[in-house]
């Protein structure tokens, strides 16, 4: 039996107040390659260290929302799970941590909120 332990608000591009009702809620936030428009994904860079660590995923909306940021760009234009490195890196960037310790963080995260044992 697979027990979740919460909720994600998938691919979260809200406001301030929006992400702080989510995380008031409990909700771990889901962030994709929208973070790396450099239009569209500006706002939500900005709210990227309002976000506690323990309640960050990042994610893809594959095969949409291919990080806009990313050079070479994919020939096929398709979002896909092995760019989520790329957003992790970005991610990391703006918050300001290493990329490696946010890696185990999130991925600590996932494990947590879907009950994956290893």
């Amino acid at each position: 039996m697979i027990i979740c332990r919460g909720a994600v608000l998938h691919c979260f591009t809200g406001s301030r107040d929006e992400l702080q009702a989510c995380l008031d809620h409990g909700m771990f936030i889901g962030i994709t390659g929208w973070v790396c428009d450099e239009r569209r994904g500006l706002e939500l860079r900005e709210l990227l260290p309002m976000i506690p660590a323990d309640r960050l995923l990042l994610e893809t909306d594959a095969p949409y929302l291919l990080p806009r940021d990313m050079r070479p760009k994919p020939a096929s234009r398709r979002n896909e799970p092995a760019f989520v490195p790329h957003i992790l890196a970005r991610v990391a960037e703006w918050r300001g941590e290493e990329a490696q310790w946010l890696e185990g963080v999130t991925d600590s995260n996932a494990r947590q909120l879907f009950n994956i044992e290893f």
